[in-house]
């Protein structure tokens, strides 16, 4: 089984998906014209003013959302095992998966919000990659049959979702808080796990939107406070820490140099497991919101990113330097380097537990414990609603309604399941596993989004006019030429008859009601 797990990894992470990540970043940055940069103040106010409704979750709550799946175990352990394969350099890779992901984030935010649709069940928005997939091009793209294209990324994240990923989250948490609290058992926080999770996620989504706004930036801003203590302890460490990152990620260090190769595929490999910048988990946080204009909640999404991996991954990527709490190793052996961690510590929390330990001696292990435990667990809920969207999705056709409640049943059972195995521990396989999860999801969805981008990118335009013109941009799929946004046509038409909440006058129309044309 070890061996099928690696053999496995190893193809799904093959070079060619580091480099389909860098280039669709990149091709995505230039054709949106650096809007990860030059939009940033209109993120903020996208971020401030976005209301909710009964339908529909505010933008701040879908941040917290997508940050609860992107701010997980991946920003403790997971920057600890890039340093620890990758080297240094791995950061700086990070840094650049983030910053070109900024824009993947906000052209399968944008089309997750474009074609959203209610769920008939509950009444709620519901979106993401596959309801894209099928919707961008009804039928066909070049005789692709995106429907089946659509359907088989449903099942995929169902899959690696609500089976692969969970394992992470729950192995890394009860590791962490067995270390930090002998007297516990992993299964007593297993079956605590299960309990809690249980409780929230039969709540829908309101109440998983209402969990991540209290508990995301709470254990976010308390982890950055702490990790800025650590580092302004060793100040003087940070012109050195920083002179490492930039020459080993460009193969100039004389010790890390060697491994510049391990250094982007770590730092892509985990870059993208932290920010999830196409993966295709975004867009299921972006459509469940109630915005005005499909970018706005794009830009939201791009925000996220660099909150995640800019500031959350960069705190413990500088703790662990800082403070000299690292080793790297390769599949030829250990480098050799001036480390202060101590003899036989394995990749992953411990280098940061220890880091934090320099300057709170003895609580490093607790601090780290705690944290990773509300990471986790905020990671946790998001996976589930992303896999109750997807297999929602999946059984659309699925005409009887106690059918649909006994296979969402089953889902809840089997992630629980899941997470009570994984709190049990996994053998050192669930990070290999994880990443064959991610990886699926991120081949499965950013060929996707190469094949229908454009829609996002008219979006942006009209999105671009409208601000130029003075307006609160409201968006109208007819009036740029994208088809099969049945939501949104409903929405300018309401929009048009004044029967719509939002109907009114809008900032620079003269007092009247922005014009939307219906054919």
């Amino acid at each position: 089984m070890d061996a099928f797990i690696e053999w496995a990894d190893n193809v799904v992470w093959s070079p060619y998906l580091v480099w389909l990540c860098l280039g669709a970043g990149l091709l995505f940055t230039i054709r949106a014209k650096l809007v990860q940069f030059t939009r940033i103040p209109d993120m903020i106010r996208a971020l401030v003013r976005g209301g909710s409704s009964k339908d529909g979750i505010s933008s701040f709550q879908a941040l917290t959302m997508s940050l609860s799946g992107r701010v997980g175990a991946g920003n403790i352990a997971g920057v600890a095992v890039a340093i620890a394969f990758g080297g240094p350099g791995a950061v700086m890779w990070m840094w650049i998966v983030a910053l070109l992901g900024a824009a993947t984030s906000f052209v399968e935010s944008t089309l997750g919000q474009i074609f959203k649709e209610r769920d008939p069940r509950t009444g709620e928005y519901r979106g993401g990659p596959a309801f894209y997939f099928e919707r961008a091009y009804r039928h066909t793209w070049a005789g692709i049959p995106l429907k089946i294209y659509a359907w088989i990324f449903a099942v995929v994240s169902v899959v690696a979702l609500g089976v692969f990923l969970p394992g992470i989250q729950t192995d890394t948490m009860s590791g962490a808080l067995t270390s930090a609290f002998p007297a516990l058992d992993r299964w007593m926080i297993g079956v605590f796990l299960a309990i809690v999770l249980g409780i929230i996620i039969i709540g829908g989504v309101k109440r998983i939107a209402h969990f991540t706004a209290t508990v995301v930036p709470i254990m976010a801003i308390g982890y950055i406070i702490i990790a800025l203590i650590v580092l302004l302890a060793n100040a003087s460490e940070i012109p050195a820490m920083l002179r490492l990152i930039f020459e080993s990620a460009f193969g100039a260090h004389a010790v890390f140099g060697g491994i510049l190769g391990y250094a982007v595929d770590q730092g892509v490999r985990r870059g993208i497991y932290s920010n999830e910048a196409g993966q295709g988990t975004g867009p299921h946080a972006a459509a469940a919101t109630e915005v005005s204009h499909p970018a706005k909640q794009g830009l939201v999404q791009a925000f996220a990113v660099y909150i995640d991996t800019l500031i959350v991954c960069s705190a413990t990527a500088f703790l662990i330097l800082s403070t000299g709490m690292f080793q790297v190793e390769t599949e030829d052996g250990l480098i050799e380097h001036a480390s202060n961690l101590p003899d036989g510590v394995e990749a992953g929390a411990p280098y940061t537990q220890f880091a934090l330990d320099t300057v709170f001696a003895g609580a490093g292990t607790i601090f780290v414990a705690v944290a990773l435990t509300f990471f986790a667990f905020s990671t946790l809920v998001y996976y589930y609603y992303m896999a109750e969207t997807n297999l929602t999705y999946a059984m659309r056709n699925v005409r009887s309604i106690s059918v649909q409640r006994a296979l969402l049943a089953v889902l809840q059972v089997v992630i629980l399941i899941v997470v009570f195995y994984g709190a049990m521990g996994a053998e050192g396989r669930a990070w290999s596993i994880g990443d064959i999860g991610v990886g699926i999801m991120a081949w499965l969805n950013i060929v996707g989004i190469l094949l229908i981008q454009q829609p996002a990118f008219k979006a942006l335009k009209d999105y671009r006019a409208q601000m130029k013109a003075g307006k609160d941009p409201q968006f109208d799929p007819r009036t740029v030429g994208v088809r099969n946004a049945e939501f949104w046509e409903e929405r300018a038409d309401a929009m048009a008859n004044g029967t719509h909440p939002d109907a009114g006058p809008q900032p620079g129309d003269g007092g009247e009601s922005a014009p939307v044309p219906v054919r």
